[in-house]
């Protein structure tokens, strides 16, 4: 399954970052786009404390992430995929999902009704920290 067209090569960014950081990025692409330059899809993720940035991205969490950037998957056929509780990847599912990494996507069962399946928001997370 493609990623519609605008979010085909988006990269989302999740940073341990000051705001004087956050405003200087800002402000660079600002003067890029007034260059007419154009400009990569992303999305930026911005944690103050570090701690809070790996409390949402655990290695289960990225391991998850891995899995449905191969290929969109249920939870069930996800918990399956990754060895773990249904209940467990539910929660991680949910907590990528509040923070824009993953989505949801209903899609027809015949037969069942429908299925949720979870695919990446992007093809690519990057993570930067400094401790």
């Amino acid at each position: 399954m493609k990623l519609p067209r605008s979010e085909a090569n988006m990269k989302i960014e999740i940073r341990k970052d000051a705001l004087e950081h956050h405003m200087r990025r800002s402000l660079e692409r600002a003067k890029r786009r007034a260059r007419g330059e154009k400009l990569e899809p992303e999305c930026i993720r911005t944690f103050e404390d570090p701690m809070l940035m790996f409390e949402v991205m655990t290695v289960q969490r990225m391991r998850l992430f891995n899995e449905v950037k191969k290929r969109p998957l249920s939870i069930s056929a996800l918990a399956e995929e990754l060895g773990r509780n249904r209940g467990s990847v539910t929660r991680d599912v949910n907590k990528l999902k509040a923070f824009g990494l993953i989505r949801l996507r209903e899609k027809v069962n015949p037969g069942h009704g429908k299925i949720v399946m979870v695919e990446p928001a992007a093809k690519k997370i990057e993570l930067y920290a400094t401790l």
